[in-house]
């Protein structure tokens, strides 16, 4: 199989099973009476994406987020071919993600939270979330320069990053579902139908990302001697 073939289907097969597995934690939560609570959630995103990345990330560079794929763009660390191959996978391996939470886990559950499609608080306005879910993106993307970019980054595969997504979750769950990857949101919502809030969950985190990624380009990653 071409290299582009293997990566795009890393890709798809990565981000499908971390958006089952973190969307279902939120379905799973009310299925249950809340039982994982908010650090439950948080937890089940953070390892969810630590494994998979660790999983991907020498076939694809384990992005599995459509804002990290744009901040490797912004960075020169990628084409914009593969950068779309690579969107057009995470997007629909996040739609199967959330049709098997809608298969498999309980239908009242899956009704009640729109498939864990994230919302925001209700105290947070548009402006907010979109600010909120900045600066969460920002210190994901910074967390992925910094564990599995920069070249002298010590060899921990994903575990940085799912610490990242761990920590933002602690903070941003319970004021915009600290989504930081557009696929996360746009997969549950499709099949849920519930495109509430949407575009918070492109607009913060594509420019938390591309931010990180110029931050990184222009001063923190080493110059080609």
């Amino acid at each position: 199989m071409p290299p582009l073939a293997r990566s795009v289907v890393a890709e798809l097969v990565g981000t499908m099973l971390f958006v089952f597995i973190g969307a279902g934690s939120v379905v799973m939560n009310s299925a249950t009476g809340g039982s994982l609570g908010p650090i439950g959630i948080a937890l089940a995103h953070g390892v969810a994406f630590a494994v998979m990345v660790s999983a991907t990330l020498g076939i694809s560079g384990g992005l599995l987020n459509p804002a990290v794929t744009f901040a490797m763009w912004v960075a020169g660390k990628g084409s914009a071919a593969t950068g779309g191959a690579y969107l057009i996978a995470q997007l629909v391996g996040a739609i199967l993600a959330a049709y098997l939470i809608k298969a498999l886990l309980p239908d009242s559950a899956v009704q009640i939270t729109s498939a864990g499609t994230p919302q925001l608080g209700v105290a947070v306005t548009f402006m907010q979330g979109v600010w909120i879910e900045v600066v969460l993106t920002f210190l994901l993307v910074t967390a992925v320069f910094g564990t599995t970019v920069l070249p002298d980054a010590h060899k921990i595969g994903g575990f940085g990053v799912g610490l990242a997504v761990f920590v933002d979750a602690l903070v941003g769950g319970n004021l915009t579902g600290a989504v930081m990857n557009p696929a996360r949101a746009f997969g549950p919502a499709i099949i849920a139908g519930d495109m509430h809030g949407q575009a918070v969950y492109w607009i913060g985190p594509l420019i938390g990302a591309g931010l990180a990624a110029l931050l990184w380009r222009g001063i923190l990653l080493p110059k080609p001697s």
